[in-house]
């Protein structure tokens, strides 16, 4: 039974309520609304205050396990709180109203409740139940007197409204003064300038650690940016000078989000590094409100990401298309677990070269194989895996890529049972990002990678390549693998070299 805390001045501790809560979320929906709702309703006022955690556990419980068929007794129920003399009873009907689906009945009661109370703390929350419901009616109400209100209802007008898109087709005509940085593994930034210049549509200014920084020699659309596979993200600098809700409505800012926005601009705040900024983010959003009225923070469903990242001495802001998912890998419709990300897949294809047959021993969920056949000049892809829901991944992604006019093997088998599907020297590549012992512990991995070398050594053509990321250090592995290049790449938290061999021509 539920203790109540009291101070010697008879008021509760501001704990109990939490305690109480924490007791209520672990009922069942059916015991709180059938047992402790109705003692609640016929409880003493007094009492009624004591046990006023309750309407928040309803709220919760009720959006995770509630039928969709009491959703309107529930609402009336929390309507009816509305109206109750205690404020702190008010103040928990209104946060719980938006969790079981209040609309514009519950709407209309807030506003009432707005226009009529003089209680500045009862306003705050009122304000903060409506940003999360409201529609039109809010906005004509709280229209330059809340203007955080104002903007988080405007945001979610234009969401149900005019949802719009960011837009790769769109041209950037005016190209003067734009910076993108693209982001991705610490250690592959060579790989990444390789494919910026071999595009030949921008132009490398900075390398930095994990980062690089280019401009554009012409105009350009987005669809010309995101036709690079190496990176992760791709922001757009602008810039360290001035005050960050200046830097984020300048004339830069506006001219990007004009040219690749369709509909009402619609942003979320990221103090990258920083964990939750709940402060930081509102006070900024505001200010860049103020100064502009025509960009929206958004949190729920944002097209773009303000990205600010903090250095010693400064702090930069840079704007990032926010896609779901990403429209270079939409073919990877499931993944497995410890599976490549595709920008990696990406830079290991580009290592790799042009080959005609391609094999990855270690397959997963299929992206590297892809990635090679993306790239052109691949007639046939192998992939083995000893998981069969891994290799029914990677077949149902190889469909979803797209890819025609190759012929594609998904094997479940060992490797080192190659025989049947990958004979001495018929394989101009293996590409792969075997097990590194993190995520899927192996017995010995030393002898795993060994044995992934000895068999390229066998299924390689003479100049055919390996191209692996290797969590195990060695020299001269195999006397008939020649080491091409080796670099140490951050692997999301340690470090492994990504190494490519090629096969003696005497093999």
């Amino acid at each position: 039974m539920f203790r109540d805390v009291t101070t010697n001045n008879g008021n509760r501790e501001p704990n109990a309520d939490k305690e109480l809560y924490r007791q209520l979320r672990r009922r069942s929906w059916e015991e709180l609304w059938m047992k402790e709702v109705p003692l609640f309703n016929g409880a003493l006022p007094v009492e009624r205050l004591k046990r006023v955690a309750l309407i928040r556990a309803v709220g919760v419980v009720f959006s995770e396990s509630g039928s969709s068929g009491q959703g309107n007794e529930v609402r009336m129920w929390l309507r009816g709180l509305l109206e109750d003399p205690a404020e702190k009873i008010r103040r928990y009907a209104m946060n719980a109203l938006p969790k079981v689906g209040a609309g514009h009945e519950e709407e209309g009661d807030m506003l009432a409740l707005l226009r009529s109370t003089q209680n500045e703390r009862e306003k705050k929350f009122l304000a903060g139940a409506l940003e999360k419901i409201g529609g039109s009616e809010t906005l004509a109400v709280v229209r330059g007197v809340l203007p955080q209100t104002e903007q988080k209802t405007r945001a979610a007008v234009a969401r149900s409204e005019c949802p719009g898109a960011v837009r790769l087709d769109r041209m950037l005509e005016d190209f003067e003064g734009v910076r993108i940085h693209l982001r991705g593994r610490r250690g592959l930034e060579g790989v990444m300038c390789s494919e910026v210049e071999a595009q030949g549509k921008f132009r490398v200014l900075e390398v930095g650690s994990g980062l690089v920084a280019m401009e554009p020699t012409a105009p350009f659309q987005l669809a010309d940016v995101f036709a690079l596979r190496c990176f992760g993200t791709a922001g757009f600098l602008l810039g360290p000078d001035g005050s960050l809700a200046a830097v984020m409505t300048s004339p830069l800012a506006r001219k990007i989000l004009t040219a690749f926005t369709e509909g009402p601009v619609r942003y979320r705040l990221d103090f990258v590094s920083k964990g939750h900024q709940r402060g930081a983010v509102r006070e900024l959003a505001n200010r860049v409100y103020a100064m502009c009225p025509e960009i929206l923070n958004d949190p729920r469903s944002a097209l773009w990401s303000m990205d600010i990242f903090t250095a010693s001495r400064s702090e930069t802001v840079e704007l990032r298309p926010r896609w779901s998912p990403d429209p270079r890998f939409a073919y990877r419709l499931k993944d497995v677990p410890a599976a490549s990300h595709p920008p990696l897949a990406a830079c290991m294809a580009r290592l790799g070269g042009k080959a005609e047959v391609v094999w990855d021993p270690f397959c997963g969920s299929g992206v590297e194989l892809i990635e090679c056949a993306l790239r052109g000049g691949v007639r046939r892809l192998v992939g083995t895996d000893r998981s069969p829901d891994a290799i029914a991944i990677a077949r149902a992604n190889f469909a979803a890529s797209g890819v025609e006019s190759v012929e594609a093997d998904f094997v479940c088998s060992d490797f080192r049972e190659h025989g049947p599907i990958a004979g001495p020297g018929s394989v101009d590549l293996i590409i792969t990002n075997p097990p590194l012992g993190m995520r899927v512990p192996i017995r010995d991995l030393s002898a795993l990678i060994s044995d992934l070398l000895a068999v390229a050594a066998v299924v390689l053509k003479p100049g055919g390549r390996l191209v692996f990321v290797n969590p195990v250090r060695m020299e001269n592995p195999h006397p008939l693998l020649a080491l091409k290049s080796r670099q140490t790449v951050d692997m999301s938290g340690f470090d492994c070299r990504m190494e490519v061999y090629v096969k003696s021509a005497k093999g």
